[in-house]
């Protein structure tokens, strides 16, 4: 169960968008090539890779390189010798047959070959006369023609009635899935109520339905009308499907669904279902492979601090993770996909101990982690306030021994600073950073920033970041100097 779990896991979105590409080009592959030599040598191959990882598996190298040599010249075989199948099928459709079309096969009734013949022949004024005998006996109404025993096709129904045939001039008499006879002559009907266009083909039709059950189709040659002839009645029909129903509701057949259709959407799902199989356990096998370690360290970040609240110091800014997982996720993963962060939202004043889980770190999905160092972290937080703190110049070095600093002035004498409450009670003076004593000659000014001790403390808005110093600095002795300058000039 724990294999499963960690299967479903260890899937990344960018699998599953690998899985499901491969997927539909493997369905595609079925799509245009079923029911073709080549879809039978691409199973074989199917069936030799499985083969060949199985022997990989049972650590039969020697098979498996055998088995991966005839594979590799199966695939150049279909390359070669089926490359005039494979032309047909690609040349045969355009781009969106080829990335969405669905090429069912049709597998048309009697009937249906039968309507699409005659309005065929309709659309191209090929005049045409067809009987279909009910159950009275239709020998003694027509004169005998040509037996013809054909299977019924549009091909043949059309090369029948074709112009240039002998036998056009003449009924063909249809009996179950066959043509049973042609060039078949029919009694003419002597009703003088026919509209004037109606030719000899609309009388032979209805004369032969006014003396028997039979049904009679006739393709006007004129007009490329199709009109059915019935129990007396000669009616047009404009439509496929009326004449697909008056030819069933003649020979007795109840409209069914296709069951042929059904077939083909149940192995077209089935066929979809397989490929995911398959690739995805291509894809397991690729990336199942012995698991690799490797070390990363990533810095901890911190979140959900009260805004009130600073964190003064911590144990460790970063964590070392001991990460594993297949060599090819390992080798995609970049330190910036995982995170270690640790919840301060409950944190207090003062020392605050967390430990670090699996919970607090996101890593990829089927990445692994083995071990964590440190394992707990120390934070140190404190209340933010503000307090106004006098300034003091940090001097260093020593003035030259004939000069002595008589004035120091500093703007501004004091700055408000920011920071943790337990710091700033300790703090009572500001200093400045170091400022050289060696150097300064007569007056000036110098500015210099504050040093702030520890790093966390900040100045203020609206207070001053440097301090400008303004300095004088005298002789020391003044009248000795003068002197020694007098006796010198005697």
């Amino acid at each position: 169960m724990d294999r499963i779990i960690s299967f479903f896991y260890s899937f990344r979105w960018q699998d599953i968008l690998d899985i499901t590409v491969t997927s539909y080009i493997l369905f595609r592959f079925y799509i245009l090539f079923r029911g073709t030599n080549v879809f039978r040598i691409l199973i074989g191959m199917t069936i030799l890779w499985f083969f060949q990882r199985f022997a990989v598996s049972l650590g039969l190298v020697v098979t498996s390189w055998v088995v991966q040599g005839v594979a590799a010249v199966a695939a150049l075989i279909i390359i070669v010798v089926f490359r005039n199948e494979i032309r047909s099928v690609l040349q045969a459709r355009n781009l969106k047959s080829l990335l969405w079309g669905f090429s069912y096969k049709t597998v048309n009734t009697t009937i249906e070959f039968i309507v699409d013949s005659v309005f065929n022949m309709a659309q191209r004024k090929c005049g045409a006369l067809i009987v279909f005998p009910g159950k009275e006996d239709l020998e003694e109404e027509i004169q005998r023609g040509i037996p013809w025993k054909g299977v019924i096709s549009n091909e043949m129904i059309s090369s029948i009635f074709w112009p240039d045939n002998p036998v056009h001039d003449g009924a063909a008499i249809i009996r179950g899935n066959q043509i049973i006879e042609v060039c078949a002559i029919l009694p003419l009907s002597h009703r003088s109520d026919l509209p004037s266009h109606y030719g000899t083909r609309h009388r032979a039709a209805l004369g032969l339905a006014e003396s028997t059950d039979a049904m009679v189709i006739v393709v006007s040659e004129e007009r490329g009308d199709v009109l059915v002839a019935k129990d007396s009645h000669l009616r047009e029909v404009k439509q496929k499907r009326g004449l697909e129903k008056k030819l069933q509701e003649h020979m007795g057949l109840v409209p069914k669904k296709k069951p042929f259709v059904r077939k083909e959407s149940f192995e077209t799902v089935m066929a979809a279902l397989l490929s995911i199989i398959f690739i995805t356990g291509v894809w397991y096998n690729v990336t199942s492979g012995r698991d690799t370690l490797v070390t990363l360290r990533i810095p901890i970040e911190y979140k959900n601090r009260k805004p009130a609240m600073e964190i003064l110091q911590r144990s460790a800014n970063a964590v070392s993770l001991d990460l594993s997982g297949s060599g090819a996720l390992i080798k995609s993963i970049k330190p910036d996909q995982i995170q270690v962060s640790l919840d301060l939202n409950k944190a207090v004043v003062g020392n605050n101990s967390y430990t670090v889980t699996r919970e607090n770190i996101s890593l990829p999905p089927g990445i692994l982690l083995k071990s964590v160092y440190p394992t707990e972290i120390n934070v140190e937080l404190d209340v933010t306030i503000k307090k106004k703190l006098p300034v003091q110049v940090d001097w260093v070095g020593k003035l030259p021994d004939h000069l002595i600093l008589v004035e120091a002035q500093i703007d501004p004498q004091t700055v408000e600073i920011i920071g943790g409450k337990r710091i700033l009670e300790k703090i009572s003076t500001l200093y400045t950073e170091k400022v050289p004593l060696d150097n300064l000659k007569g007056k000036g000014n110098i500015t210099a920033n504050l040093a702030l001790n520890p790093a966390s403390l900040k100045i203020a808005p609206g207070s001053k970041e440097k301090i400008t110093i303004k300095y004088e600095t005298e002789e020391r002795y003044p009248e000795s100097s003068k002197e020694a300058a007098g006796k010198g000039s005697e």
